[in-house]
């Protein structure tokens, strides 16, 4: 089975996917991480993270592998574990930025096909049910409202130690909203067959038990 999640910056994807992934003893492909990746290496060459001109120069050099241990996921940019790096809040700028430009998300669209088409996953992006995988069997789109998802953004930052504020927090996310929601190719959007999920006032344990629910409905329905 593939399953979609989709949804905005700090609505819970990468948690929740996570979660379902490894109850349901699924491949988890966070498809974020790597727009992340790539808007990482553009930083380190210098580069605009807007020019398509400038992007075209590092796509086809670089290289992006998932790998998973007893840890969870990591990700490595050209051998390199880079991890933690790319959930800085600059890295989080150039994903968004890096993820409009058609060429680049042609590429890493292609790669995230072909590791679906191996196993059943748990997918999670902006355009995973309407483009990446349009004929998943479950597509779900994760929501909540500005100040919660920047609530829980903020407090995941600070665990980690980043040195940030709630209010650049937030307007990091009304600036991811708008360019992922108004870019030209595969903009965010909720899928037509999507289930809609609001968790502004949601635990994640009522998220993953409401999402593994829907699997066992859409599992009865196929048998």
């Amino acid at each position: 089975m593939k399953i979609a999640i989709d949804g905005p910056a700090g609505a819970g994807k990468s948690t929740i996917s996570k979660s379902v992934a490894k109850m349901l003893n699924y491949i988890y492909i966070d498809t974020g991480a790597m727009y992340r990746s790539v808007g990482l290496a553009a930083i380190k060459a210098g580069l605009d993270t807007r020019s398509e001109t400038e992007l075209q120069r590092i796509i086809n050099n670089i290289s992006i592998e998932i790998k998973n241990d007893e840890h969870g996921q990591k990700f490595f940019l050209n051998g390199k574990d880079v991890t933690k790096e790319i959930r800085k809040p600059e890295v989080s700028i150039a994903a968004s930025n890096v993820a409009t430009i058609p060429s680049i998300r042609l590429k890493l669209v292609d790669i995230q096909r072909k590791l679906a088409e191996k196993s059943s996953v748990v997918m999670d992006g902006r355009d995973i049910g309407t483009y990446v995988l349009p004929n998943a069997e479950l597509k779900i789109f994760l929501t909540a409202d500005v100040d919660e998802r920047a609530r829980r953004r903020y407090k995941e930052l600070i665990e980690k130690k980043a040195e940030t504020n709630f209010e650049s927090v937030r307007e990091e996310i009304l600036f991811r909203d708008k360019n992922d929601s108004e870019r030209d190719f595969a903009p965010l959007k909720q899928a037509d067959d999507a289930v809609l999920l609001d968790t502004t006032n949601m635990s994640i344990d009522e998220v993953i038990n409401k999402i593994l629910s829907l699997v066992e409905e859409k599992c009865n329905d196929i048998i």
